[in-house]
């Protein structure tokens, strides 16, 4: 079996694995130039001039030489009621909004060279107060990031109505101020980009790590004021995305633009300080919620306020709203209750702009309403498992719409946590608090519950007023003269295993040998347009174009076949790449032959179209699929010292069909390795002056092996009745409830000192600072 639901090795590891990978560093062109970018040191200042040496000047370049050459600023707009539009220049231009934005690049034969080259800028700057903290930010007063802005509130959003007067006689009232970490993503391979002018095609070609290619193309267009047919963007492979990787950045533009100035090739890679200063920050998150519910934890409302730092600027193609907007559409998560109210703010400040991560505010949403779930237990006194069961949407009641109209295609919420409570014993858990452990460690066990909406169409996305509206996803699919099959999409794969899944999805209309199934993709000028690879849509979207053009194909097949069986269309059936009618058969193979080398053996009446089909798909539904999972924890926390050790980890998940087990359990795997450094380690901070204080990997904590447990899955299959075999987007589940979990199960070890830790991540020093406080304070 090798179709839909086999556990194939991925086609793509042969290569990978041996180091026959091909990314961006491995780009070599003849004459190519190498650039380096001054960054600017201060989080807040004008620009007064730069002192450029006289014999350099040719090799160094600011805002005017490329607003001369007519760039311009990179513009995320959005049609957002309420939405303040930021501009930012590729390199800074009066102004500087945070550490490391880019203000000069020079170039240069080698890295080394361009390096020293940039540092004999020296720039002259007045500083201005900065906004380093979102709260303070937002406040009246605060000094304006963007002087023609009222306040720094990119956006404000209001979801659901006042229910404080129904809540006076609530048996239970639980409130709590959550705070998560501002993270970096740190995937293997940073951002990089190799650009030059193909004379014979008069294109500009980006070579650029991207998720995004048509979308990077699309605001490239914009700024460098070149029409979309002059631009080719071409991902090589990408070691890891994770959403970042989709925006344009602005050191794109700035190569694109030098390629045709300098009218040779340059390449900029990231380095790893570049990267965890300038670029990639996400997830800062600050709540403050309650919760009102009956005597046995039913929930009755949930009320909230929620403000996320959006940094300085928002990325192209959109990002400054992108976690708080859905903030107040996705916090109530799988739980079904009668009344809700949401506030969300997106501060700018000082910072990096915020920009995608992994789950986009699903981990930090997650964090925040598993642990309100867990206050409401220990308020009506029962299990926090049991709490959470009488409030997930049950599974008669699927398809459902929740209270923020959120559309549930299908599942059974209430039997992956009953199956997570069997899998991780709960009272076996009891009895070990019961009886201590020797070494005087504290052992808890956490649950959380959660569900992941992907494959986002139109009717999610048109009301943002964005650059990417996802419409019909296109595949093309052509059969070669010696029965291969070649696909193209417009996604990118940055680890996903495409290559191999959707040739197993191929493979199940048509029976081509997987291995005789080639992917194009990633590249603008041989693929159909995509607003590319995020939010857990490329299987759903992508593999429901590549099923469709198959099926067209198949047909086309089969009346090419019938006609050469000499056989009734109806009688003729296509598996295992051949078309049979009684006891004949004829090859796929046979049929291409006769398509390209024997055309006066077709059918008078063959579909002109041939061998080669483009086709669009939408699910029946444009709402987007909703995978689900319940994450479950036992930790041991040692008392004295902070220190957290994971010793069992379970996952029960439902991605509806799944294409290959051993894919999904890969990208659940990462997920939640990704979650735990998000839970214990990973934190971007920074001081008073907005300087970052976590520029390399000796400040910046990331999970290795040894942090890492052996992580157990179970899997449920609930197939969605809207897509193609029934199939959900599972890319960004692994990532959403590890903080939370974590938390929770630190909370229930805790519990029998009354601490409680609510932020992330949760360090020692958090543990140790709980514990101190419950010591000192008295005794209701």
């Amino acid at each position: 079996m090798f179709g839909v639901g086999a556990r194939v090795h991925r086609k793509e590891d042969e290569r990978l694995l041996r180091g026959r990978g091909r990314f961006i560093a491995d780009i070599a062109l003849v004459g190519m130039r190498e650039l380096a970018f001054v960054r600017s040191p201060l989080a807040h200042a004008r620009i007064l001039g730069f002192d450029i040496p006289e014999l350099l000047r040719g090799q160094i370049f600011t805002w005017p030489d490329l607003a001369k050459a007519g760039v311009r600023p990179i513009r995320a707009a959005s049609g957002l009621p309420g939405f303040k539009v930021s501009e930012q220049p590729p390199l800074a231009a009066d102004k500087v909004r945070f550490v490391g934005e880019p203000i000069a690049v020079a170039f240069a034969g080698t890295r080394a060279e361009a390096e020293d080259i940039a540092s004999e800028v020296i720039a002259e700057f007045e500083e201005l107060p900065p906004n380093v903290e979102m709260l303070a930010a937002a406040a009246p007063g605060a000094p304006r990031v963007h002087e023609h802005w009222s306040d720094n509130i990119f956006l404000e959003t209001r979801v659901g109505h006042a229910f404080e007067k129904d809540m006076a006689t609530a048996p239970i009232k639980v409130s709590r101020n959550i705070r998560t970490a501002r993270q970096c993503i740190v995937p293997l391979e940073g951002k990089g980009v190799v650009a030059f002018w193909e004379r014979q095609a008069e294109q500009l070609v980006l070579h650029t790590a991207t998720q995004m290619p048509h979308i990077v193309r699309s605001g490239l267009s914009e700024c460098l004021e070149l029409p979309l047919e002059a631009i080719r963007v071409i991902a090589p492979d990408v070691g890891g995305g994770f959403g970042w990787k989709g925006l344009l950045q602005p050191e794109e533009v700035v190569a694109a633009w030098l390629s045709m100035h300098l009218d040779c090739p340059v390449r900029w890679l990231e380095d790893r300080r570049e990267h965890l200063v300038a670029a990639a920050n996400a997830r800062e998150h600050h709540y403050e919620i309650t919760a009102y519910a009956n005597a046995d934890g039913r929930l009755l409302g949930i009320d909230a306020e929620a403000w996320v730092d959006a940094g300085a600027y928002s990325v192209y193609p959109f990002s400054a709203c992108l976690e708080a907007a859905q903030v107040g559409s996705i916090l109530p998560g799988p739980y079904d209750f009668p009344h809700y109210r949401c506030r969300t703010f997106s501060v700018c400040t000082n910072k990096p702009p915020i920009v995608p991560y992994r789950g986009v505010a699903r981990p930090n949403v997650c964090f925040a309403m598993e642990q309100i779930i867990d206050a409401v237990a220990a308020a009506a006194g029962r299990e926090a498992w049991e709490v959470r069961l009488a409030n997930l949407v049950p599974p008669e009641k699927m398809p459902f719409d929740n209270i923020t109209g959120k559309h549930f295609d299908s599942g059974d919420y209430p039997e992956s946590l009953r199956r997570a409570v069997r899998g991780i014993d709960v009272a076996a858990v009891r009895r070990r608090q019961r009886q201590g452990e020797p070494d005087g460690r504290l052992v808890g066990v956490g649950f959380a519950t959660y569900c992941e909406q992907g494959a986002h169409g139109t009717a999610v996305y048109h009301g943002w007023g964005i650059p990417m509206v996802p419409g019909y996803e296109q595949a093309q699919a052509r059969i070669t003269a010696d029965g291969g099959l070649e696909l193209r999409v417009g996604v990118q794969s940055h680890g996903q295993g495409m290559e191999t899944s959707f040739a197993q999805v191929a493979h199940e209309v048509l029976g081509i040998a997987l291995e005789r199934i080639r992917l194009v993709h990633g590249d603008t000028g041989l693929t159909p347009y995509s607003t590319g690879t995020w939010g857990s849509r490329s299987m759903v979207m992508a593999g429901g174009a590549i099923t469709t053009a198959c099926r067209l194909l198949a047909d086309r097949l089969r009346r090419i076949g019938a006609h050469l069986l000499q056989a009734r269309l109806e009688d003729v059936s296509l598996s295992d790449g051949k078309l049979r009618s009684g006891g004949a058969e004829i090859s796929i193979a046979e049929i291409g032959r006769t398509w390209y080398l024997a055309p006066q053996l077709l059918p008078a009446d063959v579909d002109p179209g041939g061998l080669e089909v483009t086709a669009g798909y939408k699910p029946k539904s444009d709402h987007g699929t909703f995978s689900y999972a319940t994450h479950a924890a036992v930790v041991a926390v040692d008392p004295d010292l902070g220190l957290v050790e994971i010793l069992d980890y379970l996952v029960v998940e439902d991605a509806g069909t799944m294409v290959n087990p051993a894919i999904a359990e890969g990208q659940i795997f990462g997920g939640v390795a990704q979650g735990i450094g998000t839970a214990l380690y990973e934190c971007s901070p920074y001081d008073d002056a907005g300087q970052p204080l976590a520029s390399t990997f000796m400040d910046y904590l990331v999970p290795g092996f040894t942090e890492v447990p052996d992580i157990r899955v179970e899997h449920m299959e609930t197939p969605s009745p809207y897509t193609e075999f029934g199939m959900k987007g599972l890319g960004e589940g692994g990532a959403i409830a590890p903080s939370a979990v974590l938390c929770n199960a630190v909370n229930d070890a805790l519990k029998a000192r009354g601490a409680v830790v609510t932020d992330q991540p949760i360090t020692p020093a958090r543990i140790l600072a709980a514990l101190h406080s419950a010591k000192a304070e008295p005794p209701p």
